[in-house]
């Protein structure tokens, strides 16, 4: 065993954390003829072995070998091949034995519970996006996503589907209702399954839990052929302390932060990573673009950002320490995000992030070389709070809280937002979306169908989770499959017959779109009216188009409305009026199809109960 296993151009890049793709001589790698070579990162420990099926799990027959001062352990294991389970068997800078230890950079596990690493085949080849992907990706392309926690969506005999049986259903399905993404909860390799994934331990691995991992490529490949761009949840900030993953990897606090006060994260009963240490960075970073270049996803959604970018969060006074300028900003982990948007903007064209954030951070999607984190989308987290607790109101009292509509726009163009509805909203005892609606049956469909309404013509991407399109009235349960049978209803029936026009409308219309993220694209036509809970916006393409959007939100019908509106035209042409019949609602007001004539700018509208309007010029 020797050096020449890692050419010394590519050993100096990883001993310095400076390799941008660190998967390609890191982890397991069958080599032609001679075996597996195996390499891992463990720089204070006094021994590393390689134990598996090929050993009978006996660390004093394959000792890798240091190499240098990179802290990296290397070696050719003959007797190895494709497919068998290992670990690696370290002792630490004292003597001590550690528990065995799965690879960091494995590209395949073993299903839990059990937790071995698997020699796997080569990392696929990159796969550049292509341009149709690319453009689907831009800030003025129309994006709604649907976000799919793929061991649930459907469980074929009570149990995870594989990613063959995804693919089957799965794109097809998200493509008719018009989608123009899929965003899957995190598939990389994890534990608990209660985490939903969100604590992971491989994240160069795609979960077991699905079959092997090239099926992943045959779903994200389904998922292309039907239009469909393929969104991961990616998860940085912290990872689980269980014996056999990172944690205290070599004996010491290798891949986290070694005092508690920057290492532990108390929400979650998890680890910090050392977003200081080169290694680490490389770790994170090199996943990143692993999975944007080897995979071919359109992007990745970053988890808890929040989280990495305060050190006092949620932390009492004297539970956290203070950056090297005494802030309370964590500076590395604000670099790290920084790196890997550079480095994905640069070997992943086209490849889109979205930043899961939930404070006043500025610039959290503006370019780096301005100062940003460099994301290219922000989830808009303060205007899902508000809406969602507007409309918990029952619609008497909404008058009092008709700013939580309208303060969303004085900040809504001040990053590149995605607004959420995400599965964070349906779980830990808060209910489906329909569940929070107010009213009896009727009414709380009326409002759900409103508020859709309300969020497809308000700027922003937009973002459903699994269920709610069709009116899941219990809050989502991760060990069972949607209520698919719910469809047969003619209310949720219509309610997802809904979202599919709601999607074609914004996808249809540039000015439901271009300018999402564009002051220019937005002007309120009615923003007072709080007495009667209405309503009115217009939105533009920038070149001519306009949609009007009328949103009122009481039961109460609002005959012959008076509203200004942006421009003059002989009629207007309702496009969907979510009262409608076919979504299961009263049909009253002004109908879809209809055309209301327009005297100058003055248009007289008939306002059906608890429902949104669509409206454009009629030629």
């Amino acid at each position: 065993m020797s050096a020449e296993l890692i050419a010394a151009e590519d050993l100096a890049l990883l001993a310095r954390g400076q390799h941008p793709r660190p998967w390609l001589h890191l982890g397991a790698h069958v080599q032609a003829g001679q075996g597996v070579r195996f390499a891992v990162w463990a720089p204070a420990a006094r021994r590393v072995s390689v134990v598996g099926d090929f050993n009978a799990w006996d660390g004093r027959r394959h000792v890798l070998q240091r190499l240098g001062d990179s802290g990296i352990w290397c070696g050719l294991v003959a007797q190895a091949q494709l497919g068998q389970f290992y670990k690696y068997e370290l002792e630490g800078p004292e003597g001590q034995l550690l528990p065995l230890k799965a690879d960091p950079y494995a590209r395949a596990a073993q299903l839990r519970p059990d937790n071995a690493s698997v020699v796997s085949a080569a990392p696929p080849q990159p796969r550049a996006l292509s341009a149709q992907r690319q453009g689907a990706n831009r800030r003025d392309a129309p994006m709604s996503i649907y976000e799919v926690h793929a061991p649930s969506w459907r469980r074929p005999d009570g149990r995870c589907p594989n990613w063959d049986e995804l693919a089957a259903q799965l794109p097809a399905y998200a493509a008719d209702l018009g989608f123009t993404h899929v965003e899957l909860l995190p598939i990389t390799e994890y534990p608990f399954d209660g985490s939903w994934g969100y604590q992971a331990l491989g994240p160069y691995a795609p979960s077991a839990r699905f079959g092997p991992p090239e099926g992943f490529a045959r779903f994200v490949a389904a998922c292309h052929a039907q239009g469909l761009g393929v969104l991961l949840d990616w998860v940085p900030a912290h990872f689980p302390a269980d014996a056999h993953g990172l944690a205290r990897f070599d004996g010491t606090p290798l891949y986290e932060y070694a005092d508690p006060r920057e290492g532990y994260h108390p929400d979650w009963n998890t680890l910090i990573p050392d977003f200081a240490k080169p290694g680490v960075r490389q770790f994170l970073a090199g996943s990143a673009l692993y999975w944007a270049e080897c995979w071919g996803v359109d992007g990745l959604r970053v988890d808890a950002v929040a989280s990495m970018l305060y050190r006092d969060y949620s932390r009492q006074p004297g539970q956290w320490l203070p950056n090297a300028q005494g802030g309370r900003e964590n500076l590395e982990a604000i670099a790290l995000l920084q790196h890997l948007n550079t480095v994905l903007g640069a070997q992943a064209p086209g490849v889109v992030t979205l930043a899961e954030e939930s404070t006043a951070f500025a610039g959290v999607s503006a370019p780096v070389h301005a100062g940003g984190l460099g994301f290219h989308y922000k989830w808009n987290m303060g205007w899902m709070n508000d809406t969602l607790a507007y409309f918990r109101e029952d619609p008497i009292h909404r008058r009092w809280h008709h700013d939580k509509l309208t303060f969303g726009l004085v900040y809504a163009f001040s990053e590149n937002f995605v607004l959420p509805l995400s599965h964070d909203e349906v779980v830990h005892g808060k209910g489906s979306l329909l569940a929070k609606m107010p009213g009896d049956a009727w009414q709380q469909f009326a409002n759900l169908r409103a508020y859709l309404g309300l969020m497809w013509g308000h700027p922003g991407k937009k973002l459903l989770f699994m269920g709610q399109e069709f009116g899941q009235p219990t809050e989502w349960n991760f060990e069972a499959e949607l209520p698919w049978l719910l469809l047969e209803q003619p209310r949720h029936a219509g309610l997802q017959r809904l979202v599919r026009d709601l999607n074609q409308l914004y996808r249809r219309e540039p000015a439901l779109h271009r300018l999402d993220c564009e002051a220019a694209g937005f002007a309120w036509l009615q923003a007072e009216d709080r007495e009667q809970s209405v309503l009115a916006w217009a939105r533009f393409d920038g070149q001519g188009g306009v949609m009007v959007v009328v949103c009122n939100l009481t039961p109460v019908p609002r005959p012959g409305y008076g509203l200004r509106m942006p421009c003059v035209a002989p009629a207007w042409r309702v496009h969907i009026n979510t009262d409608a019949a076919d979504y299961g609602g009263s049909d009253a007001g002004t109908p879809i199809g209809a055309l209301q004539v327009a005297a100058d700018a003055q248009l007289s509208l008939d306002l059906p109960p608890l429902a949104t309007l669509f409206l454009s010029p009629s030629p």
